[in-house]
């Protein structure tokens, strides 16, 4: 997952490893992304890193953010 020893910073391999997953539709069109407290847990990150790469997905067009309920992948919408 996140390698410590890389000199990739640590968010852009984050960013790199949501982005696959949005790619490979392991988090499909209208789902809901992991909160930056899970994923920070998840990848062993921190906080701000987490929201870093949550940020940039969202710059890049794959996220958006409602507020008070999270991020989503963007794209077309589940029916709940």
């Amino acid at each position: 997952m996140i390698d410590p020893t890389s000199e990739v910073p640590r968010w852009r391999q984050a960013h790199a490893i949501l982005t696959d997953r949005i790619r490979d539709r392991v988090y499909p069109p209208g789902s809901r992304v992991p909160s930056v407290v899970a994923l920070s847990e998840e990848l062993g990150i921190s906080i701000p890193t987490a929201q870093k790469a949550l940020r940039q997905l969202r710059e890049d067009g794959l996220t958006y953010t409602v507020p008070g309920l999270g991020s989503y992948v963007a794209g077309e919408s589940t029916d709940d």
